[in-house]
């Protein structure tokens, strides 16, 4: 078995791996090993922001996770893609970037993790970013992710947000900033028309280093432990196991499905379980508990006459878009077919926004058309209101005690009595939203649910049969101060030596946002608390 010597084993090439690799070997006297299952990020997919279609549509860089049936969802499993690439999911998420509200990491800070306050996290979320409207009191100007506002030309989006102002909802010109609440125009993690991955963000300028070496289809199987101290990490890589031992930490930065399978494999975890599973409990802790994502469903209309984008769809129009992009990183396909958020309140009194309004200009059966070859696709639109604060706590568990075995996914969805109603009433207002009198120039008539769909039952049953997340999991090794907690809030694993979690698996609770800018936030905060410099 092959054999190294480093000082720091990250265990995952996603957001936070990527970040987290880059700051650690800015100091030229460490070692750093990172590890990533899945391939390098060089396929024009990747760097071309429309590229995603592709990819999501191709299943493309991905891990091919499912939920368990979900009791309260018709028994359906849920498709729960996590990006497997260098990058992970920035490199194939679809670009938005929010931050969520001030609220909830003060609310983080109040439950448990001092520290984290919006005033603890404001300076790395404007460390990570370099966004397009230059740096002031909330936003950065010279980091390296690229953020900008959506370029979508779609006269749709003016559109919608009248009718948010005629529904009687603000709008916000920044929902990055501390005024979230409202309609406000979409960002995107883009820069100079290609996609502003964590892996193109920080991986490659630092990839020159010679104290850092990055391993692509790495496998981690276990966490060597000495006692209760991390020393190193046994992985695959080109079908021969080997040892990487670290000298100061492992660092997990897997997500939240693969940190808690890499833990649970390595004897930390639900004593209990870990016993059924035929592994020796080292630590007894909560590990897999407290999984959250956002649930969401569409509401879709039909277009009275087709929109912007589908013209872009003529297959030699978007070849040539694709190419553009790709040498040039201008045109069409550097332009996302989405250009707004909403993030409303449900009841006035409540101190963060509990709904989300995503936005689509393209129905689901978009594709290239050619006249006298491929008919053109019926153009449509959508809204679709998401739960951005459930109550119901899912979990992941092992399969097996094979690394390579995907783990149960439980989310549980709607095993508290609170969660449906409340998504039930978001699904409400955002068909109110769409039947305001600003829409009917676009409005030929619901596609669905449709009439079906009008009283409380009507609108659960649809919910339970239609409803995916939005594919933000989180808070499996949660960070805290209590007895739920798996980390504390270093990030620190509970009674372990040399190891850490920085990933969405970390965060308490759900934010109200997509997370992958959290994301980037924990990992510069963490590389400062692993270097000492908080």
């Amino acid at each position: 078995m092959a054999s190294e010597n480093f000082d720091y084993v990250i265990v995952g090439a996603g957001t936070a791996g990527c970040v987290m690799a880059a700051r650690l070997s800015e100091d030229p006297a460490v070692r750093v090993l990172l590890l990533e299952a899945g391939p390098p990020d060089t396929n024009p997919l990747i760097s071309i922001p429309l590229g995603m279609g592709k990819m999501h549509a191709w299943h493309m860089f991905d891990w091919g996770y499912q939920t368990d049936p979900e009791p309260r969802l018709a028994n359906r499993e849920i498709e729960a893609t996590r990006g497997r690439v260098l990058g992970g999911s920035s490199s194939v998420n679809v670009m938005a970037y929010t931050r969520g509200h001030p609220g909830d990491y003060d609310r983080w800070a109040a439950n448990g993790a001092p520290g984290w306050s919006y005033n603890d996290v404001l300076p790395y979320f404007r460390k990570t970013e370099r966004w397009e409207g230059g740096a002031n009191e909330f936003r950065g100007g010279d980091g390296p992710v690229g953020t900008e506002y959506a370029k979508t030309p779609d006269p749709i989006f003016p559109a919608w947000i009248e009718a948010g102002r005629q529904a009687g909802y603000p709008v916000t010109d920044d929902y990055n900033t501390d005024r979230q609440e409202g309609f406000g125009r979409g960002q995107f993690t883009i820069r100079d028309g290609r996609r502003s991955s964590s892996a193109r963000a920080y991986l490659r300028p630092a990839k020159g280093r010679k104290n850092l070496v990055v391993k692509t289809g790495a496998m981690a199987q276990k966490i060597t432990m000495n006692g209760t101290r991390a020393v190193g990490l046994d992985y695959v890589h080109e079908r021969a196991v080997h040892t990487a031992n670290a000298g100061s930490e492992v660092i997990l930065c897997g997500g939240a499905f693969n940190s808690p399978q890499l833990l649970m494999l390595s004897g930390i975890g639900p004593a209990a379980h870990l016993k059924k599973m035929g592994i020796t409990p080292l630590l007894d802790l909560p590990v897999g508990e407290q999984l959250q994502d956002h649930l969401g469903i569409w509401i879709t209309w039909r277009r009275t006459s087709p929109g912007t984008f589908h013209g872009k769809m003529r297959a030699d129009r978007i070849s040539l878009a694709m190419l553009q992009a790709y040498f040039l990183g201008t045109g069409p396909a550097t332009v996302v077919p989405g250009g707004l958020h909403a993030f409303i309140k449900t009841e006035p009194g409540l101190p963060v926004p509990d709904i989300e309004f995503m936005f689509h200009t393209v129905p689901p059966a978009t594709r290239m058309w050619f006249p006298g070859i491929r008919p053109a696709y019926d153009d449509a639109y959508a809204i679709r209101p998401t739960l951005l604060h459930p109550k119901s706590r899912g979990r992941v568990l092992l399969r097996s005690t094979d690394p390579f075995d995907p783990v149960h996914i439980q989310y549980d969805f709607f095993s508290d009595p609170d969660d449906l109603p409340r998504l039930r009433e978001g699904f409400k207002r955002a068909r109110a939203v769409g039947e305001q009198a600003a829409m009917t120039p676009y409005r030929a008539g619901e596609i669905s649910p449709g009439a079906g769909a009008r009283t409380d039952d009507e609108i659960d049953t649809y919910i339970r049969r239609t409803a995916i997340t939005a594919h933000h999991p989180s808070s499996t090794c949660r960070m805290g101060s209590d007895e739920t907690a798996v980390l504390d809030t270093s990030l620190r694993v509970r009674g372990a030596e040399g190891l850490r979690v920085v990933d969405a698996s970390a965060m308490p609770d759900l934010v109200g946002a997509h997370i992958n800018a959290c994301v980037f936030m924990i990992a510069e905060k963490a590389a400062d608390l692993v270097r000492g410099n908080h």
